[in-house]
């Protein structure tokens, strides 16, 4: 049998590669004669290099140090691809990982900026920029002034788009003002407080307004605290993270003849279904595998599974293997095995 297995990172715990890989030589484990295909997954956010990286023949790392989100220099990298363009991923250099406290006024993008310039000064003839994971809500204001903003903050002196242009993988469709916005929604997890986000908004829209060209509501303008709208100023195109990486990874070819396909993430919740890596690989199987068997393997499963032949859950096998559920978090890959080989056991 043909077995894809194509799981997003589990967010602080394992990135993709390592989760693909642990659920296929689990499933070996139990069944050695099956072709295995590993196709680790991204939706823009952490793990998008990765899952490049894995993906595509001939990708080198490229170290690079930067301004953190916290202010401080960070030691990363960006992926040069063969076609000549550049991965980018924002999570790797102004993520919320990087922030031993959060810091909501003062967190900045800048050293996601500062990157994509090294790339481009590399040479590089397009990109490709993962947004997912950012610690600041500053509007994407400093990624433009790495790219050479002018002072007034009006779009003159920025860098010219490579050839190839700049893709943005996110798998947000927020729009950057309002109370769907990107402080109304995602300012809490980065420290703002509810009573400060019409301050945050106000500051957003002011910001906007110097651009009038681009519209705020655009869906994605809100993503990364605002870098998708800071992105669209420099001329950028949105797409959907993980459809678009999906689309890069050829997924949809490796699963014509395909007949187990198997996702995941880390938590599988009623947000799921909107755009994440699971409900695209899913969507993806029924139209090119309608036959094939979609499994799911999550470190927690909260929502329905009546799309699913199957599903494993690590917090649910570390409890039935050792009694105590964090141990999935502890230990994922075990877990992620584990999962595999009582997967490949209902085939």
């Amino acid at each position: 049998m043909r077995i894809i297995v194509a799981p997003d990172s589990f967010k602080g715990t394992a990135t993709a590669a390592s989760v693909a890989q642990a659920i296929g030589n689990g499933w070996l484990t139990e069944r050695p004669g099956d072709d295995v295909v590993l196709v680790p997954m991204a939706d823009g956010g952490e793990g998008t290099l990765d899952a490049f990286e894995t993906a595509v023949p001939g990708a080198v790392r490229v170290p690079v140090t930067v301004t953190g989100p916290a202010g401080t220099p960070v030691d990363t990298s960006w992926l040069r691809l063969p076609d000549g363009r550049a991965v980018v991923e924002l999570a790797a250099t102004s993520g919320l990982p990087l922030l031993d406290d959060l810091l909501p006024d003062t967190a900045t993008s800048r050293g996601f900026g500062e990157a994509i310039a090294v790339a481009l000064d590399a040479g590089a003839t397009g990109l490709v920029l993962g947004i997912g994971g950012s610690a600041s809500t500053d509007g994407g204001r400093p990624v433009l002034e790495a790219l050479g903003l002018d002072s007034e903050g009006a779009g003159t002196g920025l860098r010219a788009l490579p050839p190839l242009g700049v893709t943005v993988l996110t798998d947000v469709t927020s729009p950057l003002l309002g109370p769907t916005g990107a402080a109304a929604v995602f300012g809490l997890q980065k420290g703002i407080t509810p009573d400060r986000v019409p301050s945050f908004d106000d500051q957003l829209a002011a910001w906007a307004a110097r651009f009038p060209s681009v519209d705020p509501a655009t869906p994605g303008a809100g993503a990364a605290g605002g870098v998708g709208f800071g992105l669209l100023v420099w001329g950028a195109t949105l797409a959907g993270g993980a459809d678009a990486v999906a689309e890069v990874l050829g997924l949809p070819a490796l699963l014509d003849a395909a007949d187990v396909v198997m996702s995941g993430e880390g938590r599988y919740d009623g947000q799921s279904a909107v755009g994440k890596v699971p409900s695209v690989v899913r969507a993806l199987t029924a139209a090119h595998a309608p036959a094939a068997r979609s499994m799911l393997v999550a470190g927690a499963i909260e929502a329905s599974l009546a799309e699913y032949a199957a599903a494993a859950s690590l917090t649910v096998l570390a409890t039935q293997t050792t009694g105590e559920p964090d141990d999935a978090l502890a230990d994922p890959l075990r877990f992620a095995a584990i999962a595999g080989q009582r997967l490949a056991r209902l085939v």
